[in-house]
Protein backbone atom coordinates (compact mmCIF):
# COMPACT_ATOMS: atom_id res chain seq x y z
CA UNK A 1 0.00 0.00 0.00
CA UNK A 2 1.39 3.72 -1.39
CA UNK A 3 1.42 6.35 1.01
CA UNK A 4 -1.80 8.10 -0.64
CA UNK A 5 -3.71 4.75 -0.20
CA UNK A 6 -2.49 4.62 3.52
CA UNK A 7 -3.80 8.31 4.07
CA UNK A 8 -7.16 8.19 2.63
CA UNK A 9 -10.28 7.73 4.39
CA UNK A 10 -10.79 4.12 5.11
CA UNK A 11 -14.12 2.60 3.85
CA UNK A 12 -15.23 0.66 7.04
CA UNK A 13 -18.35 -1.97 6.70
CA UNK A 14 -19.44 -2.65 10.54
CA UNK A 15 -22.43 -5.19 11.52
CA UNK A 16 -23.66 -5.46 14.80
CA UNK A 17 -26.66 -7.59 15.64
CA UNK A 18 -27.89 -6.46 19.53
CA UNK A 19 -28.25 -3.77 21.42
CA UNK A 20 -25.32 -4.09 23.03
CA UNK A 21 -22.96 -4.20 20.01
CA UNK A 22 -25.01 -1.24 18.31
CA UNK A 23 -24.03 0.76 21.60
CA UNK A 24 -20.27 -0.72 21.24
CA UNK A 25 -20.67 0.16 17.04
CA UNK A 26 -22.09 4.02 17.64
CA UNK A 27 -18.68 4.87 19.75
CA UNK A 28 -16.61 3.08 17.71
CA UNK A 29 -17.89 4.81 14.62
CA UNK A 30 -17.30 8.02 16.12
CA UNK A 31 -14.21 7.47 16.97
CA UNK A 32 -13.28 6.49 13.57
CA UNK A 33 -14.65 9.66 12.30
CA UNK A 34 -12.40 11.63 14.62
CA UNK A 35 -9.30 10.24 13.91
CA UNK A 36 -9.78 9.51 10.15
CA UNK A 37 -12.30 12.38 8.76
CA UNK A 38 -14.45 11.46 5.91
CA UNK A 39 -14.70 7.47 6.70
CA UNK A 40 -17.86 6.06 5.33
CA UNK A 41 -19.65 3.36 6.57
CA UNK A 42 -21.55 0.50 5.50
CA UNK A 43 -23.36 -2.38 7.08
CA UNK A 44 -25.51 -3.54 9.77
CA UNK A 45 -26.94 -1.85 12.87
CA UNK A 46 -29.31 -0.10 15.26
CA UNK A 47 -30.98 3.02 16.28
CA UNK A 48 -26.91 3.84 18.05
CA UNK A 49 -24.81 2.99 14.87
CA UNK A 50 -27.86 5.13 12.45
CA UNK A 51 -27.19 8.15 14.70
CA UNK A 52 -23.41 7.83 14.04
CA UNK A 53 -24.00 8.05 10.71
CA UNK A 54 -24.93 4.28 9.32
CA UNK A 55 -27.53 3.64 6.90
CA UNK A 56 -28.31 0.05 7.84
CA UNK A 57 -28.90 -2.87 5.17
CA UNK A 58 -31.43 -4.21 7.05
CA UNK A 59 -33.35 -3.92 10.33
CA UNK A 60 -30.67 -4.87 13.09
CA UNK A 61 -33.91 -6.94 14.74
CA UNK A 62 -34.27 -9.27 12.04
CA UNK A 63 -30.39 -11.01 14.11
CA UNK A 64 -32.35 -11.18 17.30
CA UNK A 65 -33.57 -14.23 18.88
CA UNK A 66 -33.14 -15.50 22.19
CA UNK A 67 -34.12 -18.70 23.08
CA UNK A 68 -34.05 -21.48 21.24
CA UNK A 69 -37.93 -21.30 20.18
CA UNK A 70 -37.17 -18.14 18.83
CA UNK A 71 -33.79 -19.21 17.00
CA UNK A 72 -35.73 -21.85 15.24
CA UNK A 73 -38.94 -19.64 14.33
CA UNK A 74 -36.41 -16.87 12.67
CA UNK A 75 -34.13 -18.89 10.90
CA UNK A 76 -35.08 -18.82 7.34
CA UNK A 77 -34.68 -14.94 8.14
CA UNK A 78 -31.04 -14.96 9.81
CA UNK A 79 -30.05 -17.26 7.03
CA UNK A 80 -30.78 -14.94 4.44
CA UNK A 81 -29.62 -11.63 6.00
CA UNK A 82 -26.29 -13.75 6.27
CA UNK A 83 -25.97 -14.77 2.22
CA UNK A 84 -27.38 -10.45 2.02
CA UNK A 85 -24.51 -9.22 4.35
CA UNK A 86 -21.59 -11.60 2.94
CA UNK A 87 -22.74 -10.36 -0.31
CA UNK A 88 -22.50 -7.11 0.02
CA UNK A 89 -19.18 -7.19 1.44
CA UNK A 90 -17.90 -8.89 -1.07
CA UNK A 91 -19.60 -6.66 -3.42
CA UNK A 92 -17.67 -3.49 -2.90
CA UNK A 93 -14.59 -5.08 -0.62
CA UNK A 94 -14.04 -2.68 2.29
CA UNK A 95 -10.83 -1.31 3.49
CA UNK A 96 -11.70 -3.69 7.06
CA UNK A 97 -14.52 -5.45 8.18
CA UNK A 98 -15.48 -4.57 11.49
CA UNK A 99 -17.96 -7.73 13.77
CA UNK A 100 -19.28 -6.17 16.70
CA UNK A 101 -20.24 -9.23 19.12
CA UNK A 102 -23.56 -11.63 18.17
CA UNK A 103 -20.78 -14.38 17.45
CA UNK A 104 -23.37 -17.26 16.09
CA UNK A 105 -24.07 -14.32 13.40
CA UNK A 106 -20.72 -12.89 13.06
CA UNK A 107 -18.87 -15.50 12.91
CA UNK A 108 -20.33 -17.07 9.75
CA UNK A 109 -19.89 -13.67 7.70
CA UNK A 110 -16.41 -13.82 9.05
CA UNK A 111 -15.55 -17.24 7.75
CA UNK A 112 -17.55 -17.44 4.48
CA UNK A 113 -16.08 -13.08 3.74
CA UNK A 114 -12.48 -15.19 4.42
CA UNK A 115 -13.01 -18.32 2.29
CA UNK A 116 -13.94 -16.23 -1.25
CA UNK A 117 -12.00 -12.95 -0.17
CA UNK A 118 -8.96 -13.97 2.07
CA UNK A 119 -7.27 -9.95 1.57
CA UNK A 120 -10.19 -8.29 3.27
CA UNK A 121 -8.78 -7.60 7.19
CA UNK A 122 -11.32 -9.01 9.73
CA UNK A 123 -12.03 -7.28 13.39
CA UNK A 124 -13.67 -8.95 15.94
CA UNK A 125 -15.02 -6.81 18.71
CA UNK A 126 -15.75 -8.65 21.96
CA UNK A 127 -14.97 -12.28 22.60
CA UNK A 128 -16.79 -14.49 22.88
CA UNK A 129 -17.08 -15.78 26.60
CA UNK A 130 -14.37 -18.95 25.79
CA UNK A 131 -12.82 -18.93 29.35
CA UNK A 132 -16.11 -20.17 30.75
CA UNK A 133 -17.82 -22.33 28.21
CA UNK A 134 -16.98 -23.96 24.30
CA UNK A 135 -13.35 -22.74 24.37
CA UNK A 136 -12.70 -24.37 21.42
CA UNK A 137 -13.81 -21.19 19.91
CA UNK A 138 -10.84 -19.30 20.66
CA UNK A 139 -8.83 -21.62 18.01
CA UNK A 140 -11.67 -21.65 15.87
CA UNK A 141 -11.49 -18.12 15.28
CA UNK A 142 -7.76 -17.69 14.19
CA UNK A 143 -8.35 -18.60 10.61
CA UNK A 144 -10.49 -16.00 9.84
CA UNK A 145 -10.46 -12.97 12.04
CA UNK A 146 -7.20 -10.93 12.17
CA UNK A 147 -7.49 -8.97 15.43
CA UNK A 148 -9.53 -9.60 18.41
CA UNK A 149 -10.79 -6.89 20.59
CA UNK A 150 -11.14 -7.64 24.10
CA UNK A 151 -13.34 -6.03 26.79
CA UNK A 152 -11.08 -7.47 29.59
CA UNK A 153 -8.03 -7.16 30.50
CA UNK A 154 -7.54 -11.27 30.89
CA UNK A 155 -8.97 -12.07 27.79
CA UNK A 156 -5.95 -11.39 25.53
CA UNK A 157 -3.86 -14.08 27.98
CA UNK A 158 -7.04 -16.82 27.51
CA UNK A 159 -6.61 -17.12 23.72
CA UNK A 160 -3.13 -16.84 23.86
CA UNK A 161 -3.26 -20.04 25.84
CA UNK A 162 -6.22 -21.08 23.41
CA UNK A 163 -4.80 -20.89 20.20
CA UNK A 164 -6.86 -17.82 19.57
CA UNK A 165 -6.43 -15.20 17.50
CA UNK A 166 -4.01 -11.97 18.01
CA UNK A 167 -5.93 -10.39 20.89
CA UNK A 168 -5.63 -6.81 22.20
CA UNK A 169 -7.12 -5.56 25.23
CA UNK A 170 -9.45 -2.28 24.49
CA UNK A 171 -11.52 -1.80 27.73
CA UNK A 172 -14.83 -2.24 28.60
CA UNK A 173 -17.25 0.34 27.63
CA UNK A 174 -18.28 1.02 31.50
CA UNK A 175 -15.35 2.46 31.66
CA UNK A 176 -16.39 5.43 29.89
CA UNK A 177 -19.67 5.82 32.21
CA UNK A 178 -17.36 5.93 35.67
CA UNK A 179 -18.32 9.20 36.62
CA UNK A 180 -21.97 8.39 36.38
CA UNK A 181 -21.12 5.04 38.46
CA UNK A 182 -19.07 6.81 41.41
CA UNK A 183 -20.31 9.12 43.90
CA UNK A 184 -19.67 12.66 44.44
CA UNK A 185 -18.45 13.89 48.04
CA UNK A 186 -22.52 13.60 49.54
CA UNK A 187 -22.96 10.73 47.62
CA UNK A 188 -20.11 8.85 49.41
CA UNK A 189 -21.43 10.22 52.73
CA UNK A 190 -24.71 8.31 52.10
CA UNK A 191 -22.94 5.42 51.27
CA UNK A 192 -21.47 5.85 55.18
CA UNK A 193 -25.01 6.65 56.79
CA UNK A 194 -27.26 4.72 58.34
CA UNK A 195 -29.70 2.92 57.48
CA UNK A 196 -27.39 1.46 54.43
CA UNK A 197 -28.90 1.44 51.18
CA UNK A 198 -29.18 -1.70 49.61
CA UNK A 199 -29.47 -2.04 45.73
CA UNK A 200 -32.02 -5.20 44.36
CA UNK A 201 -31.25 -6.25 40.95
CA UNK A 202 -33.16 -9.53 40.18
CA UNK A 203 -32.04 -9.54 36.35
CA UNK A 204 -32.96 -7.80 33.42
CA UNK A 205 -34.37 -10.82 32.06
CA UNK A 206 -38.21 -12.37 32.78
CA UNK A 207 -37.26 -15.79 33.72
CA UNK A 208 -34.22 -14.20 35.27
CA UNK A 209 -36.64 -12.34 37.94
CA UNK A 210 -39.04 -15.01 37.88
CA UNK A 211 -36.50 -17.69 38.91
CA UNK A 212 -34.85 -16.28 41.49
CA UNK A 213 -37.41 -13.27 42.67
CA UNK A 214 -39.22 -15.02 46.05
CA UNK A 215 -35.39 -16.19 47.12
CA UNK A 216 -34.34 -12.37 47.24
CA UNK A 217 -37.36 -11.26 48.88
CA UNK A 218 -37.10 -14.02 51.78
CA UNK A 219 -33.77 -13.37 52.11
CA UNK A 220 -33.85 -9.57 52.52
CA UNK A 221 -37.03 -10.36 55.11
CA UNK A 222 -34.57 -12.21 57.19
CA UNK A 223 -31.98 -9.58 56.87
CA UNK A 224 -34.51 -6.83 57.36
CA UNK A 225 -34.32 -8.51 61.22
CA UNK A 226 -31.41 -7.83 61.70
CA UNK A 227 -30.36 -4.62 60.06
CA UNK A 228 -32.69 -1.98 59.23
CA UNK A 229 -32.28 -1.01 55.47
CA UNK A 230 -33.18 1.13 52.83
CA UNK A 231 -33.91 -0.64 49.57
CA UNK A 232 -33.73 0.22 45.61
CA UNK A 233 -34.71 -1.94 43.20
CA UNK A 234 -33.69 -0.51 39.50
CA UNK A 235 -35.12 -1.83 36.74
CA UNK A 236 -36.34 -1.49 33.24
CA UNK A 237 -39.63 -0.17 32.25
CA UNK A 238 -40.73 -3.02 30.44
CA UNK A 239 -40.06 -5.01 32.98
CA UNK A 240 -41.73 -2.70 35.75
CA UNK A 241 -44.97 -4.73 36.09
CA UNK A 242 -43.29 -8.32 36.58
CA UNK A 243 -41.46 -6.39 39.47
CA UNK A 244 -44.56 -5.20 41.19
CA UNK A 245 -46.29 -8.85 40.92
CA UNK A 246 -42.80 -10.49 42.19
CA UNK A 247 -42.17 -7.93 45.53
CA UNK A 248 -45.90 -7.40 46.11
CA UNK A 249 -45.31 -11.06 47.98
CA UNK A 250 -42.23 -9.60 50.07
CA UNK A 251 -43.03 -8.74 53.32
CA UNK A 252 -39.71 -5.94 53.22
CA UNK A 253 -40.87 -4.00 50.02
CA UNK A 254 -37.96 -1.86 47.74
CA UNK A 255 -38.30 1.44 45.94
CA UNK A 256 -38.82 0.74 42.09
CA UNK A 257 -37.12 2.91 39.17
CA UNK A 258 -36.98 2.91 35.69
CA UNK A 259 -34.77 5.58 34.58
CA UNK A 260 -31.13 5.31 34.22
CA UNK A 261 -30.56 8.53 35.69
CA UNK A 262 -32.54 7.10 38.96
CA UNK A 263 -30.66 3.91 38.81
CA UNK A 264 -27.59 5.54 38.86
CA UNK A 265 -28.04 8.17 41.76
CA UNK A 266 -28.92 4.42 43.68
CA UNK A 267 -25.75 2.91 42.77
CA UNK A 268 -23.50 6.29 43.81
CA UNK A 269 -25.28 6.14 47.17
CA UNK A 270 -25.53 2.28 47.71
CA UNK A 271 -23.94 0.38 50.36
CA UNK A 272 -24.23 -3.02 49.45
CA UNK A 273 -26.21 -4.66 47.04
CA UNK A 274 -27.70 -8.44 46.34
CA UNK A 275 -27.36 -9.20 42.44
CA UNK A 276 -28.36 -11.71 40.05
CA UNK A 277 -25.17 -12.87 38.48
CA UNK A 278 -24.39 -10.92 34.72
CA UNK A 279 -23.04 -7.88 33.74
CA UNK A 280 -24.25 -5.59 36.32
CA UNK A 281 -21.93 -7.54 38.96
CA UNK A 282 -19.17 -5.85 37.06
CA UNK A 283 -20.89 -2.38 36.83
CA UNK A 284 -21.17 -2.95 40.75
CA UNK A 285 -17.42 -3.60 41.27
CA UNK A 286 -16.59 -0.56 39.48
CA UNK A 287 -18.52 2.02 41.21
CA UNK A 288 -17.04 0.18 44.26
CA UNK A 289 -20.11 -1.42 45.73
CA UNK A 290 -19.68 -4.83 47.76
CA UNK A 291 -22.51 -7.09 46.88
CA UNK A 292 -23.71 -11.13 46.68
CA UNK A 293 -24.22 -12.34 43.29
CA UNK A 294 -26.37 -15.77 42.88
CA UNK A 295 -28.31 -16.99 39.83
CA UNK A 296 -30.68 -20.05 38.65
CA UNK A 297 -31.55 -21.50 35.31
CA UNK A 298 -33.82 -24.44 34.62
CA UNK A 299 -32.84 -27.93 35.46
CA UNK A 300 -32.36 -28.91 31.68
CA UNK A 301 -29.55 -26.25 30.75
CA UNK A 302 -27.95 -26.64 34.50
CA UNK A 303 -27.25 -30.67 33.55
CA UNK A 304 -26.30 -29.40 30.71
CA UNK A 305 -24.54 -26.49 32.04
CA UNK A 306 -21.99 -28.60 34.62
CA UNK A 307 -20.65 -30.82 31.58
CA UNK A 308 -19.55 -27.87 29.52
CA UNK A 309 -18.55 -25.00 31.84
CA UNK A 310 -15.07 -23.93 33.19
CA UNK A 311 -13.31 -22.71 35.95
CA UNK A 312 -14.65 -21.75 39.85
CA UNK A 313 -16.56 -18.69 38.85
CA UNK A 314 -18.69 -16.83 36.53
CA UNK A 315 -18.74 -13.53 38.05
CA UNK A 316 -16.93 -11.01 36.15
CA UNK A 317 -15.28 -8.90 38.67
CA UNK A 318 -13.67 -12.30 40.10
CA UNK A 319 -12.65 -13.27 36.45
CA UNK A 320 -10.82 -9.06 36.62
CA UNK A 321 -9.43 -9.74 40.33
CA UNK A 322 -8.63 -13.06 39.86
CA UNK A 323 -9.90 -14.68 42.65
CA UNK A 324 -13.55 -15.33 44.18
CA UNK A 325 -13.83 -11.97 46.01
CA UNK A 326 -17.59 -12.06 45.47
CA UNK A 327 -19.79 -14.45 46.92
CA UNK A 328 -22.08 -16.73 44.50
CA UNK A 329 -24.57 -18.79 44.82
CA UNK A 330 -25.45 -21.04 41.92
CA UNK A 331 -29.11 -23.35 41.53
CA UNK A 332 -29.24 -25.39 44.70
CA UNK A 333 -26.48 -23.52 46.64
CA UNK A 334 -28.88 -20.27 46.05
CA UNK A 335 -30.74 -20.52 49.01
CA UNK A 336 -32.14 -18.20 51.99
CA UNK A 337 -29.91 -19.22 54.49
CA UNK A 338 -26.58 -18.54 51.77
CA UNK A 339 -28.33 -15.22 50.45
CA UNK A 340 -29.14 -13.82 54.15
CA UNK A 341 -25.48 -14.84 55.95
CA UNK A 342 -23.35 -13.45 52.83
CA UNK A 343 -25.61 -10.20 52.78
CA UNK A 344 -25.40 -9.51 56.60
CA UNK A 345 -21.59 -9.48 56.33
CA UNK A 346 -21.49 -7.11 53.96
CA UNK A 347 -23.65 -4.69 55.90
CA UNK A 348 -21.09 -4.74 59.00
CA UNK A 349 -17.26 -3.63 58.45
CA UNK A 350 -16.87 -7.34 58.08
CA UNK A 351 -13.29 -9.16 56.27
CA UNK A 352 -15.37 -10.15 53.63
CA UNK A 353 -16.69 -6.43 53.48
CA UNK A 354 -12.93 -5.21 53.17
CA UNK A 355 -11.58 -8.22 50.73
CA UNK A 356 -14.06 -7.05 48.07
CA UNK A 357 -13.43 -2.94 48.91
CA UNK A 358 -9.53 -3.86 48.48
CA UNK A 359 -10.21 -5.91 45.21
CA UNK A 360 -12.68 -3.12 43.57
CA UNK A 361 -10.12 -0.64 44.83
CA UNK A 362 -7.18 -2.06 42.40
CA UNK A 363 -9.84 -2.10 39.40
CA UNK A 364 -8.48 1.49 37.67
CA UNK A 365 -4.98 -0.40 37.28
CA UNK A 366 -6.00 -3.47 35.87
CA UNK A 367 -8.34 -1.73 33.54
CA UNK A 368 -5.84 1.07 32.61
CA UNK A 369 -8.06 3.68 33.28
CA UNK A 370 -5.74 6.44 32.96
CA UNK A 371 -5.47 5.82 29.10
CA UNK A 372 -7.30 6.53 25.87
CA UNK A 373 -10.97 5.20 26.40
CA UNK A 374 -11.67 1.87 24.91
CA UNK A 375 -13.91 2.97 21.42
CA UNK A 376 -10.66 5.33 21.28
CA UNK A 377 -8.42 1.97 21.70
CA UNK A 378 -10.61 -0.06 18.94
CA UNK A 379 -11.08 2.58 16.59
CA UNK A 380 -6.79 2.51 16.46
CA UNK A 381 -6.61 -1.16 15.67
CA UNK A 382 -9.29 -1.10 13.32
CA UNK A 383 -7.66 2.05 11.32
CA UNK A 384 -4.46 0.27 11.59
CA UNK A 385 -5.57 -2.58 9.58
CA UNK A 386 -7.91 -0.53 7.46
CA UNK A 387 -4.66 1.37 6.49
CA UNK A 388 -1.62 -1.34 6.42
CA UNK A 389 -3.69 -4.66 5.26
CA UNK A 390 -4.17 -7.77 6.55
CA UNK A 391 -0.98 -9.26 8.01
CA UNK A 392 0.07 -11.61 5.25
CA UNK A 393 -2.58 -11.29 2.97
CA UNK A 394 -1.55 -11.07 -0.88
CA UNK A 395 -1.69 -7.85 -2.87
CA UNK A 396 -5.15 -7.26 -4.47
CA UNK A 397 -4.63 -8.62 -8.17
CA UNK A 398 -3.86 -6.16 -11.01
Amino acid sequence: MNAREASRAPNVFIVAGEESGDQLGGALMEALAARAPGASFRGVGGRRMAASGLESLYPMDDLTAIGIAAVVGKLPTILRRLKETVEAVLADPPDVLVLVDAPDFTHRVAARVRARNPNIPIVKYVSPTVWIWRSGRAAAMRPYVDALLALLPFEPEVHRRLGGPPTVYVGHPLLQRLGELRPSPAEAERRRAKPPLVLVLPGSRRREISRIGADFGAALAEVGRVHEMELVLPTLPRLEGLVRETIAHWSLKPRIVTGEAEKLAAFRSAHAALAASGTVTLELALAGIPHVAAYRIGWLEAQIGRRVLKGTTVILANLVAGENVVPEFLQEYCTVPALTGALCDLLEDSPARQRQEAAFASFDDIFGIAGPSPSARAAEVVLRLAREGRPGALPPPG
